[in-house]
């Protein structure tokens, strides 16, 4: 497989790559990732891996490899089967020379706390995941989960995304934060105004209606972006969009 810039230049290896994907450390960011189809879809019969390419799958394992900590809502978690975030070797030592802890931590936006204590996204973190929640959440079902993650209360009765991210980059370091969705805390989250990148993928498919679409919620006003860059492979074609 090879990635090529939009402008015919030369194939990018994985240092190049890193260095298109790399933020400025100093500066903390949320970064979005979805991949869609042509016409907007996401998900392909109910699940995202229809419509990941080899492409996707090459950026989407980078940008967990430079996240701090890789947020994900519960019912995202579920439906897509998590498992624990664990790098390959390579991507862990990679994260070491640069003075990275081995893995990212795993970061769980959840409302109703519908989460198994047992899972193996819990259960077999290679570190403490966190758990976002509000202090309307089920008191038991927070105690369950608090003997395998940090639970944060943020928010009444629904999360307060602001409060929880600060809490994120001053208490635990989470500078860069990879979200992965799904659709409703993608809405959640730009309603905060919290969205600082997006990675989209297009997959060269078209899924036809039906599908859902990368983002839901109530509408919350524009935000302008800037395309940082696009790369093509074989029909699929990656942008990024930063503030």
């Amino acid at each position: 497989m090879h990635l090529l810039p939009l402008d015919a230049g030369p194939d990018l290896d994985d240092e190049a790559l890193i260095s298109l994907y790399a933020a400025d450390r100093a500066t903390p960011a949320l970064r979005m990732n979805f991949v869609t189809s042509v016409d907007g879809a996401v998900e392909v019969e109910g699940y995202s891996a229809g419509l990941q390419t080899e492409a996707d799958n090459r950026v989407f394992g980078l940008l967990r490899m430079l996240a701090d900590g890789l947020m994900v809502g519960a019912g995202t978690l579920r439906h897509e089967r998590y498992k624990a975030v664990r790098l390959g070797a390579a991507r862990r030592e990679w994260r070491e020379r640069n003075g990275l802890d081995p893995d990212p931590r795993l970061v769980i936006v959840s409302g109703r706390l519908d989460l198994d204590p047992a899972a193996p996204p819990l259960a077999n973190a290679p570190v403490r995941p966190i758990v976002i929640t509000h202090s309307a959440a089920h008191g038991r079902r927070r105690d369950a989960l608090s003997t395998v993650a940090d639970v944060l209360v943020h928010g009444v009765d629904r999360v307060d995304l602001r409060g929880a991210v600060a809490e994120l980059r001053d208490a635990y370091k989470l500078g860069q934060i990879l979200c992965e969705g799904g659709p409703h805390l993608f809405g959640a989250l730009h309603a905060a105004d919290l969205i600082d990148e997006v990675c989209l993928t297009v997959s060269p498919l078209r899924a036809g209606p039906g599908a859902a679409r990368i983002i839901g919620g109530t509408p919350a006003g524009v935000r302008r972006m800037r395309l940082a860059h696009a790369l093509a492979d074989d029909g699929t074609l990656l942008l990024r969009y930063v503030r």
